[in-house]
């Protein structure tokens, strides 16, 4: 029934009905759903003092407000519940076995390790796999989510164990607690000398609260004041009995960094598998499972490291991941080796994907690629709606804390580019949690994987947001926009830097520091071979200029490979020279380090002391 509304404007009136939309839906969804004129809904909204376009895509809180105007209650449908529905009109099922109990094969068991920081989780999945990832990580923290498939014998019969290797940082809790819910039994690292710790709880917590199996190693039983005894003890307390005092619980004493009892932690998990669950899918449907991790790789594009959790992934197959999607190309093993198809619990890196998904999306095989594309298509504008909602306005670090004593700002928008979507996804979730009062809001407008772009540069523009940049550059003219429309980019190889330099700004507690001020870049066009002093970089200047023992950095398709490196030498044909300009060659040695390749960048600055307002 039609009746007057706010202002005059003839729109139906609800009695108290409820409404459902998706998050970022605009004025025309919510007439559409009324069954009334998307411009009436526009002359209420300006009634109530808000400008709103009728394709504009609104936040939580103006639909609320517009529903409430007009007697009706909006439900914002999770972005869950949403997938399932978009699924479900494609009849598509997912997280379900299809058929019968004959159809069901045993599978390998997911683990997840979990514990403190320093505790020596890489270090046990380093002695598991034979490799060594915590040299290449900055700050000695694991940055990145894998997975690897190992083999143990347990009486005598060859048993196989998926590792998912998560971050252990406490900064990773968000991807810490995925682990936990796309795994079967999770390994809970504690040290001996240390025993329990806050986030040995935090991570104890996760594992029940996903209701997986906890198997304990007890880590460091070689360093002085170790005490396995004692962490038994103390994990009682949180519900862990060891069996040898009568509990369920399967202890085993280890040495991460001496190799000391492996065999027995893997047979653990074997066991502990075989006590408590029923691990078994059906390897003969279409493929499902859940996204790990994902880059974009020079030579390959955009790639995905997956874990098929059901059916068997085939080369061929045309796949769907969050909102990428593509016919899989080729497909590698752990071990960097390419393998035709992949049973349920095997991890593997996909090739072939349009866009990099998202660490956690879920993926599905489909029969057809227009099917994959409408499904991918329907994702991204579902989430491209939902970040136009949370856009706000533009401000800097440095006037922040001015910005919200006189009132102007209560929120802080962030777009959050980084080298691999763990890594963005984790920093996103720990910056969110960051608790500084009710003055401000900190809301993520946009994250993704890969260099700073121009677009990155023009949504920061438009909407007043930090550019934060985690172990990735700018790319092309990205840097010289951001200088000429004033957006703030900060860059970060430690996730903690990040997190503590925007608490401090919402606290109003940001210290004078050096300022990072770039003087030259260098094209690598040639590498030439020195017996004497290793690799040299036959380049050509960029821009502006390139000084003998200034600091650089080496880019590789906008991603950082080094940092702290030093310009030791400089020549121009065969004189040593001081500095280089734009548009000439020229010979740069980089001392000890020699990983150059032609078309890397080096990127030459120098350390300013700068005063924060």
């Amino acid at each position: 029934m039609q009746a007057p509304s706010v202002g005059g404007v003839m729109l139906p009136r609800g009695n108290g009905q409820t409404v459902r939309l998706s998050r970022g839906a605009s004025l025309t969804d919510f007439a559409e759903k009324i069954n009334a004129n998307p411009a009436s809904l526009v002359a209420v909204m300006m009634n109530l003092g808000e400008m709103v376009t009728a394709t504009q895509s609104v936040s939580d809180e103006t639909l609320q407000l517009l529903a409430g105007e007009m007697n009706y209650v909006v439900e914002i449908v999770s972005p869950e519940e949403e997938d399932r529905e978009l699924l479900e009109s494609f009849d598509i099922e997912f997280g379900e076995d299809e058929g019968g109990e004959e159809f069901l094969v045993a599978r390998p068991p997911v683990v997840t390790v979990m514990g403190h920081v320093d505790h020596g989780k890489t270090r046990l999945l380093d002695t598991i796999r034979k490799t060594n990832v915590v040299a290449g990580e900055a700050g000695g923290i694991t940055q990145h989510i894998g997975a690897y498939q190992v083999t143990t014998e347990v009486n005598d019969e060859e048993r196989r164990i998926t590792f998912i290797d998560t971050p252990g940082h406490e900064a990773f809790t968000a991807m810490r607690a995925r682990g936990a819910k796309s795994t079967d039994i999770a390994i809970l690292v504690v040290a001996a000398n240390d025993g329990v710790m806050p986030q040995t709880v935090e991570a104890l917590n996760h594992a029940k609260a996903a209701d997986v199996p906890i198997v304990v190693a007890v880590n460091k039983i070689d360093v002085e004041g170790a005490d396995p005894t004692k962490v038994r003890g103390q994990l009682t307390e949180y519900g862990l009995v060891a069996e040898e005092y009568g509990g369920d619980t399967m202890f085993v004493d280890i040495s991460a960094k001496q190799g000391l009892n492996i065999d027995q932690l893997l047979e653990a998990v074997v066991l502990t598998a075989d006590a408590s669950l029923d691990l078994r899918a059906n390897p003969e449907q279409d493929a499902q499972g859940i996204a790990i991790e994902s880059h974009l790789d020079r030579g390959r594009g955009a790639v995905a490291t997956v874990l098929v959790q059901r059916g068997t992934l085939r080369v061929g197959d045309t796949m769907v991941v969050g909102d990428a999607y593509g016919r899989v190309r080729a497909m590698l093993d752990d071990k960097g080796e390419n393998v035709e198809e992949a049973g349920p619990s095997t991890p593997v890196l996909v090739l072939g994907l349009t866009n990099v998904p998202g660490a956690g999306d879920n993926f599905l095989v489909v029969d057809e690629d227009r099917t994959a594309r409408q499904i991918a298509e329907k994702r991204a504008a579902r989430e491209r709606n939902a970040n136009f909602a949370r856009r706000g306005v533009r401000f800097s670090l440095e006037n922040l804390d001015e910005a919200l004593k006189a009132g102007l700002v209560q929120e802080l928008n962030l777009i959050i580019k980084g080298d691999a979507s763990g890594s963005v996804e984790a920093l996103e979730s720990s910056l969110l949690q960051l608790d500084v009062g009710d003055e401000v809001d900190i809301r993520v407008l946009h994250r993704g994987v890969g260099a700073v772009t121009e677009s990155d540069i023009n949504l920061a523009t438009g909407s007043d947001a930090i550019v934060i940049g985690f172990n990735v550059r700018a790319a092309g003219r990205a840097a010289q926009m951001a200088e000429r429309e004033g957006v703030d980019v900060r860059y970060y190889s430690v996730i903690y830097q990040a997190i503590e330099e925007i608490e401090a700004a919402l606290k109003g507690m940001l210290k004078p520091e050096y300022e990072e001020v770039e003087l030259g870049t260098a094209e690598i066009r040639e590498v030439f071979r020195s017996s004497k002093l290793g690799n040299i970089a036959g380049v050509l200047i960029r821009s502006g200029e390139v000084k003998r023992n200034t600091k650089a950095r080496l880019l590789r398709d906008g991603k950082v490979i080094a940092e702290n490196l030093s310009i030791s030498g400089l020549r121009r044909f065969k004189d040593d020279v001081t500095e280089i300009r734009e548009g000439f060659e020229g010979g740069i040695n980089l001392g000890n380090f020699n990983d150059i390749k032609v078309d890397d960048v080096i990127a030459t600055y120098e350390m300013r002391e700068k005063p924060r307002s």
